[in-house]
């Protein structure tokens, strides 16, 4: 670059140079050293003339041959030819990289559609086509919420909040179930993946009625079994001695499968069955001072502590039997599984995500391989200590299932001989505002 410019330089000089022996000898050295300029000036002009002509036909200039110069221009018009064959051999890269992505989704059965930062869409596969009915030349460019119009599909996209897959009826064929998982990516773009899970969503519904129907059947049968029981045991004198023990494990057992039939219905009931419209104005305040009481009766021979933190004016939208059911269960979880005299907390803040519940303990603990299974049916930490206690195995599963259908999640944190925490979050959609309070006018 250097000698290209030095030789620039040295044409200049020369230039001048001529120009001033010419002047000299008639007498003029400024008007000719000025002609000189002049020349060396229309000269550059007339280059950055070429220069101009030629970028103006990058766009589609396939011939692409650069304009022949020599010196400091000749430079400049290779450098920028350079350039740009190097962008044009980019430019086909990742267009060949485009087109074996573009090939792979549309060999796809899943959906695959991009969609920009106001929500139109970009691009899709042809699986798009087959499961959401968009069209190729109608449909470049619209919203996609105009196209599926379907409430819980336009209340999932305009949340963000797309941690857990939403599954809805396909808008053109009413048979299929179909599953969206949206990710965020670049300035505001989205990429939605669909699938066909109608095939998933039957053995679901499939299992679910199973489970439920043996449930209901067993129930009848089970009452019957412990109901004579009940009776036996009552009259334990008219009953030969050898006998009492094995009616009390008899009855033990009993109580035991009602209580599974039961926590069984429960989840049947809380998977099959949506919350109501009409749902119940629930003063979280009120019912954790109802938990915390029966929880300091029903354990009250193990001699804990119970305590109980929360803020001021909380109320939820939400179903007030339900919630019982899964917070209790959590203080109960705590208390039967803490040795006695331990510490249980209830605690409950606001935050700006919502409302967290949080209850605590400082019992044995539980090892963090078991964490992510605790929320399993029938999953046992240590099949004794389920056993001893009475537990079915079902709690905390009722307790996710009762916070999903309210729009919360269930968090658990343990360490072994440390104890546990269970953070039931809430999400501020569910909160409600605090009761007016009627002034009396004097």
């Amino acid at each position: 670059m250097l000698r290209e410019w030095r030789s620039e330089l040295n044409r200049l000089l020369l230039l001048i140079a001529g120009a001033s022996v010419l002047g000299l000898i008639v007498g003029q050295i400024t008007l000719f050293v000025l002609l000189a300029l002049l020349f060396y000036l229309s000269r550059m002009m007339f280059q950055l003339y070429r220069l101009n002509r030629w970028l103006e036909n990058l766009p589609d200039a396939t011939q692409g041959e650069p304009p022949e110069a020599t010196g400091v221009w000749g430079w400049i018009f290779d450098g920028i030819y350079r350039l740009q064959r190097r962008e044009r051999q980019a430019v086909n890269h990742l267009k060949s990289i485009l087109d074996k992505a573009q090939e792979s989704s549309a060999a796809l059965e899943m959906a695959v559609v991009m969609i920009n930062h106001r929500g139109n869409l970009e691009w899709w596969n042809k699986a798009a086509e087959t499961l959401l009915g968009f069209r190729a030349e109608q449909d470049k460019q619209q919203g996609v919420t105009n196209l599926l119009r379907e409430p819980r599909f336009f209340e999932y996209f305009e949340k963000r909040h797309y941690a857990e897959p939403l599954r809805i009826q396909s808008p053109i064929h009413k048979n299929l179930i179909l599953e969206f998982q949206i990710t965020l990516f670049g300035e505001g773009e989205r990429l939605m993946l669909v699938r066909d899970v109608s095939q998933m969503h039957k053995l679901e519904s499939m299992r679910k009625d199973f489970v439920g129907n043996v449930s209901h059947e067993l129930r009848t049968p089970i009452t019957v079994i412990n109901g004579y029981l009940e009776t036996l045991l009552d009259h334990k004198d008219s009953v030969a001695p050898r006998w009492v023990k094995p009616l009390e494990q008899m009855h033990q057992q009993s109580q035991r499968m009602e209580n599974i039939v039961r926590d069984l219905l429960t989840l049947s009931r809380l998977e099959t069955k949506s919350l109501p419209k009409e749902q119940d104005r629930i003063d979280m305040n009120s019912l954790f001072r109802e938990i915390k009481t029966e929880a300091e009766q029903v354990f009250a021979h193990k001699s804990h502590t119970f305590t109980l933190a929360s803020d001021p004016d909380l109320y939820v939208r939400g179903s007030m039997s339900e919630l019982y059911s899964a917070l209790s269960n959590l203080l109960f979880n705590a208390a039967k599984y803490t040795p006695d005299k331990g510490e249980i907390g209830l605690s409950a803040h606001l935050n700006s995500a919502g409302l967290d519940v949080e209850v605590t303990d400082n019992g044995v603990g539980i090892a963090e391989h078991h964490i992510p299974r605790l929320t399993e049916r029938f999953y046992r930490v240590d099949e004794s200590r389920s056993t001893d206690t009475g537990g079915t195995g079902l709690g905390l599963a009722i307790v996710k299932h009762v916070l999903a259908r309210h729009g919360g999640s269930l968090e658990i944190y343990s360490k072994v001989g440390k104890g546990s925490r269970f953070v039931c979050h809430f999400p501020k959609e569910r909160l409600l505002p605090a009761p007016v309070q009627a002034v009396k006018s004097a």
